[in-house]
């Protein structure tokens, strides 16, 4: 894929995640909202994915499996979350799935930095 279609991709990912936050702004435009972040995502990590397999450095099959796995442990974690949380416990629900996205963050920033000082292979 080229660099062009990613950077694209990514731009449309990105707006569509800006339309859903305006469309989580109202009750009657929620659905819609959340519509478009759902194709958002889908379309983050597909084009993510995409890239990766792309690529002929070695060991990127193994980051597109990571990527994958990753996504379906978070989206039914998520899921039975949401299935057991009703509907006058939403603001609980969105706090924590937020907690989540911050040990996610954080989990990634550990793990960015101690590889960091660690010496890489030579290529």
């Amino acid at each position: 894929m080229t660099t062009g279609i990613l950077v694209i991709a990514y731009l449309a990912a990105g707006v569509l995640f800006i339309r859903a936050l305006g469309g989580l702004s109202k009750q009657e435009t929620a659905r819609r909202g959340n519509l478009f972040g759902i194709i958002g995502m889908i379309a983050a990590v597909a084009v993510t994915a995409i890239a990766w397999a792309g690529d002929a450095i070695t060991g990127r099959e193994l980051a597109v499996a990571v990527l994958a796995g990753t996504a379906l442990v978070g989206a039914s974690i998520g899921g039975v979350l949401a299935k057991r949380v009703e509907m006058t416990g939403m603001p609980q629900l969105v706090a924590m799935l937020h907690s989540f996205v911050g040990a996610c963050t954080w989990s990634r920033c550990g793990w960015a930095s101690s590889s960091a000082r660690s010496p890489s292979p030579a290529r």
